[in-house]
């Protein structure tokens, strides 16, 4: 592919960091001499990690790549190096146009400068003269929607405020690489849609090139036409986003499925006060038999069994069960809350259960978290504490089940004509 097709092209990348292993921090400057005068010859132990090793890719003009995989795959290390931020250990990166990037919080503004002053800042900082900006920065402030703040210090604002701002900079300023990493998931549900649509149109009404790093599935599947996968730092599989999506799904769902074998009781992974923890999740049929899968339209029960860690009572006890796909598209949350079941633990143990008289997911294979909270307050939540197989059923009573294709969610229906 010759040069004036390409817009980035990376060849032998590699990014390492030397990590310490041992290191005594001393608080004071007598403290680090007596210990240097104790152990003379004393040695750091280091470890050199690989955040990024041998990469080897080309983005054409006008293409829009997903950058996927799990954290800590080097991701944001590797945006880092394309925009500049970082240098590289080794490897050639070569960048056929202007680069605009979003990868943190206020990326590229001065804290004690107004809105105004750093939308010239980065404009200056992407080599464009004060009048192209003057001609965006209509543009720039109307997306933003941070008119009334435009004259007042960055510094007070709040994260929302900054990353419209930031986006608005990003996308008007006419870079030819636009670099979006997952920072755009502070903003509202609406300001969202609304980067990725402009995003797109940057890509198909532009002839812009943009990289975006994501964990949202949906949105790495709407926008993107090609993904890269990235898994300890290394290429894992690049094409079309539709095949490399599934790589990382598989893999994802084996992960899953290797942790969730792993007793509730004993997961690590938790978060939460501890005063209430969850130490089981079994899902049964109606009659209250653990199952491994359940169809479409029949009856289930979420048994989820929990402990108290200090004596009760603990009243005002909430718990809840969050359905997801494994791409991570939330569905749905179960919580008595939401029944307005209220709760008193007055036992050291029990069992809550949650039953649904008609299961209305299509067939697919689903994710569940937990969590229990108490006064408001997080006791315990666990990601990914099991999964949920559902089957084909005849959920209409018709002989007719909708491929999973025409949606996940099935309703009640009643039809006429007049």
């Amino acid at each position: 592919m010759s040069s004036k097709d390409l817009a980035v092209s990376v060849r032998g990348l590699s990014k390492s960091y030397t990590i310490a292993h041992n290191d005594e921090k001393h608080t004071t400057l007598a403290e680090a001499l007596v210990h240097r005068a104790k152990n003379p010859f004393a040695r750091r132990q280091t470890e050199t990690f690989w955040a990024l090793k041998d990469l080897d890719f080309e983005i054409e003009k006008g293409d829009v790549v997903g950058i996927i995989g799990r954290n800590g795959a080097g991701k944001s290390t590797l945006l880092k190096i394309l925009s500049r931020i970082t240098e590289p250990t080794r490897g050639v990166i070569d960048l056929y146009g202007r680069v605009g990037s979003l990868l943190e919080v206020g990326t590229g503004f001065h804290p004690e400068l107004t809105g105004r002053e750093n939308i010239y800042l980065n404009g200056a900082i992407l080599g464009m003269r004060r009048s192209e900006i003057q001609r965006q920065f209509d543009a720039i402030v109307d997306f933003s929607e941070v008119s009334q703040f435009l004259d007042t210090p960055v510094k007070r604002y709040s994260s929302g405020m900054y990353v419209r701002l930031a986006f608005a900079v990003a996308a008007h300023l006419n870079p030819e690489i636009l670099i979006v990493d997952e920072v755009l998931a502070v903003g509202d549900v609406s300001f969202q849609k609304k980067c990725l649509g402009k995003m797109g149109d940057v890509s198909r009404q532009e002839g812009k090139t943009v990289l975006f790093v994501s964990h949202n599935m949906a949105a790495v599947e709407k926008l993107c036409r090609s993904c890269i996968l990235l898994a300890g730092g290394q290429i894992v599989v690049a094409g079309e986003t539709a095949a490399v999506m599934s790589e990382y799904l598989d893999s994802r769902a084996a992960e899953v499925d290797a942790q969730v074998s792993t007793a509730l009781a004993d997961r690590k992974d938790r978060q939460g006060e501890g005063q209430i923890r969850l130490t089981a999740l079994t899902i049964c049929d109606a009659n209250g038999v653990p199952v491994e899968a359940v169809a479409s339209g029949e009856s289930i029960q979420f048994r989820l069994g929990y402990q108290c860690c200090e004596p009760g009572p603990n009243t005002n006890v909430t718990a809840a069960i969050a359905i997801s796909t494994h791409s991570g598209n939330f569905i749905t949350m179960l919580s008595n809350e939401l029944s307005d079941d209220q709760f008193e633990l007055t036992r050291p143990s029990g069992v809550f259960t949650c039953r649904l008289p008609k299961l209305t997911l299509s067939a697919g294979h689903y994710l569940i978290n937990v969590a229990v909270n108490r006064n408001s307050i997080m006791q315990d939540w666990i990601q990914e504490a099991a999964t949920l197989t559902v089957e084909s059923g005849d959920y209409f009573g018709t002989g007719r089940t909708p491929p999973p294709s025409h949606g996940g969610v099935y309703f009640h229906q009643q039809w006429s004509v007049d």
